[in-house]
C-alpha cells in the first residue's frame, strides 16, 4: 500500500468548524468504545431474558470482539478504496442500524448475528477518528488533537459499566443499544457536513481476497480461543488446541502472503519503521497489562470483598478525574517537548499504582482502594497521547489511516491477551496460595483449633465451621494472588521503558507534527 500519487494534504479546520468537527468525531468514538463495555454488566439480564445460560450469554461480548478485531486492520485499505470520510460516516450509520437491530433481537442467535455486524462496522471508526482529527488540527497542535481523542477513549470504559447497570436495572437491556441511535445519527450528519469536502483521493485497489480470508480465519480463531480458554481449561481442551493451531498456521500464512502481495489488505510494511514497531509494542503490551488489571480489580472486589457492581464501579470511576484535567495539558505540551519523557513518566506512574495495589489486604477500606485509582488517572493522561504521537511520527498523512488501523488492532488484541492471561494466572496463583494456607489448618495448629472451637461455640456444626474457615482461606488466597499479579504488572511497566527510548521522534515537536502528517 504505497503512498497515493495524487495525495492532497488538507489544510487544518479553523475556529468553530474545528470545535464542532472534534465534538462530532468524539461523540461517534465515545459511542463505539462505550458499546464495547456497556453490555458486560447486562449479560445476566440478557441471558435470562432470552432463555440461555450465562456462558452462552458471553457470546454477546465475544461475537462483537471477534468481528471488531477482524475489521480494524482493514481500515487502511477501505480508506484508500472508498475514502476516509465515506467509510467513517458509513460505519457510524451502520453502527446505529445494527444497534437498533440488537435491541429488537428476539433470541440469542439473532442477537449474536447483529453483534457480529455491529462489531465489524465499528472496527474502522476508532482508527479513522484519530486520522480525521489529526488532519483537522495544525501540526503544532497534533498533541491536542490526540488529547481530545484520548479523553473519549479513557472515559467511555469507566462510564460503560455504570450506565449499563443503571439502564438494565431501571429500564431494560435493549436500551443499552437504543441509546446509540440519536447519538450516532447526529454525529453522522455533523461529520458529513463538516468533513465531506475534505475527502482523500481514492484508488480502485483490487481486493486481496486470500489475505482477507486468512485474516478472518486466524483472528477469529485467536479471539475465540482467548475468550473461551479459561472456561474450557485452556490446552487441556481439544477445542482450544484446535483453535490455537488454526490461529498460528493462519497467522504464518497471512504474514507470508501479505508481505509478498502487491496490494495487501493490511500494510505490514509499516513495521519497517522503528518508531512504528517500537511504539506499537510499547503501547500494546502496556495496554494489555493495564486492561488485565482493569478486569481483575472489580472481579476481586465483587467476589471476595463483598462489593456490589455499582460500588466496584464507583471505585473505578475516579480514574477519569486527572485523565480529563491533564489530557489537554499533555496534548499542548507535545507541541513543544519530546514525547518520550511523557510516556516514560506514564509507565513509572502505572508501576507506582500497581505496586501500591500489591500491598492491599482483605482489611483495605474504600478509601485505601480508591487512592491508587485516582493516581492512575495521571498515568492514563500521559499514556495514549505521547505513545500515539511517537508511533505515528515520521509517517506521511496518507499512511495514517493504515497505521492507526494496524496499531489499534495490535493494541486491541493485546487487551484480549491481557484479560485472558490475568484471569487465568489469578485463579492458578490462588489455587497455589490456597494449598499453602490450607496446610496450616490442622490439629497441630493452636490457632486453627481455637478458631474452630470459637465457631462451634457460636452454634456452627464442625462441617460448617470448616466451611467457614475454607471461605476465609479462599478470600486470603485470591487476595495474595491479586497482590502477585499487581506486583508483576508493575515490574513489566518498568521493563517496557527502554522500548520507548528506541524510538526517535522529530526533535522540537516530540513527533507531534510528524504524527499530523509531516514528511
Amino acid at each position: 500500500m504505497a503512498s497515493t500519487p495524487n495525495f492532497i494534504e488538507q489544510p487544518p479546520l479553523e475556529g468553530s468548524m474545528r470545535m464542532w468537527g472534534t465534538l462530532a468525531v468524539s461523540a461517534a468514538t465515545f459511542m463505539n468504545v462505550l458499546d464495547s463495555s456497556i453490555a458486560n454488566v447486562s449479560l445476566p439480564a440478557i441471558a435470562g431474558d432470552l432463555g440461555v445460560s450465562a456462558n452462552q450469554g458471553t457470546w454477546v461480548i465475544t461475537s462483537f470482539a471477534v468481528a471488531n478485531a477482524i475489521s480494524v486492520p482493514l481500515t487502511g485499505w477501505l480508506s484508500q478504496r472508498f475514502g476516509q470520510v465515506r467509510v467513517f460516516v458509513t460505519s457510524v450509520l451502520l453502527f446505529v442500524l445494527s444497534s437498533w437491530l440488537c435491541g429488537l433481537a428476539p433470541n440469542m442467535t439473532v442477537l449474536i448475528a447483529f453483534r457480529v455486524l455491529q462489531g465489524f462496522v465499528a472496527g474502522p471508526m476508532i482508527p479513522l477518528s484519530q486520522s480525521l482529527l489529526l488532519a483537522s488540527y495544525p501540526k503544532a497542535l497534533a498533541g491536542l488533537a490526540m488529547a481530545m481523542w484520548s479523553m473519549t477513549v479513557l472515559i467511555a470504559p469507566v462510564v460503560g459499566p455504570l450506565l449499563g447497570g443503571w439502564i438494565t436495572d431501571n429500564i431494560s437491556w435493549p436500551w443499552i443499544f437504543y441509546i446509540n441511535i440519536p447519538v450516532g445519527i447526529m454525529a453522522a450528519i455533523a461529520i458529513w457536513s463538516i468533513f465531506h469536502k475534505r475527502e482523500n483521493v481514492t484508488q480502485k485497489l483490487p481486493i486481496d481476497t486470500v489475505g482477507l480470508i486468512a485474516l478472518v480465519i486466524w483472528v477469529g480463531a485467536l479471539q475465540i480461543m482467548l475468550d473461551n480458554g479459561k472456561d474450557l481449561d485452556w490446552f487441556h481442551s481439544n477445542v482450544i488446541i484446535t483453535l490455537a493451531v488454526t490461529a498460528v498456521l493462519g497467522f504464518v500464512f497471512f504474514l507470508i502472503w501479505e508481505l509478498t502481495e502487491k496490494h495487501p489488505v493490511v500494510d505490514l510494511s509499516l513495521f519497517m519503521g522503528r518508531n512504528f514497531w517500537a511504539g506499537t509494542v510499547a503501547i500494546s503490551v502496556g495496554y494489555g497489562v493495564f486492561f488485565g488489571n482493569v478486569v481483575l480489580l472489580p472481579l476481586w472486589l465483587q467476589q471476595y470483598m463483598g462489593y456490589t457492581a455499582t460500588e466496584a464501579g464507583m471505585v473505578l470511576a475516579p480514574v477519569g478525574i486527572f485523565a480529563l484535567i491533564l489530557s489537554p495539558i499533555v496534548g499542548k505540551g507535545l507541541g513543544r517537548f519530546d514525547a518520550r519523557p511523557f510516556a516514560t513518566f506514564s509507565f513509572l506512574v502505572f508501576a507506582l499504582v500497581l505496586w501500591m495495589r500489591s500491598l492491599f489486604n482483605t482489611q483495605a477500606d474504600f478509601g485505601t482502594i480508591m487512592v491508587p485509582t485516582i493516581i492512575q488517572g495521571v498515568a492514563m493522561a500521559f499514556f495514549f497521547i505521547p505513545l500515539t504521537t511517537v508511533t505515528l511520527s515520521g509517517l506521511p498523512q496518507q499512511r495514517i489511516p493504515a497505521a492507526t488501523g494496524l496499531f489499534n488492532f495490535v493494541r486491541i488484541t493485546a487487551g484480549g491477551f491481557g484479560t485472558s492471561i490475568t484471569t487465568t494466572l489469578w485463579e492458578n496463583r490462588a489455587a497455589m496460595h490456597h494449598a499453602h494456607l490450607a496446610e496450616a489448618v490442622n490439629n497441630g495448629s493452636q490457632a486453627a483449633r481455637n478458631t474452630l472451637a470459637g465457631l462451634e461455640a457460636a452454634g456452627m456444626s464442625p462441617a460448617q465451621a470448616l466451611a467457614q474457615i475454607n471461605r476465609l482461606v479462599d478470600q486470603q488466597s485470591f487476595m495474595l494472588a491479586a497482590n502477585d499479579l499487581f506486583y508483576v504488572s508493575a515490574v513489566i511497566f518498568v521493563v517496557l521503558i527502554p522500548l520507548i527510548w528506541l524510538t526517535h521522534p522529530k526533535h522540537g515537536t516530540g513527533g507531534a507534527s510528524a504524527a499530523a502528517g509531516a514528511h
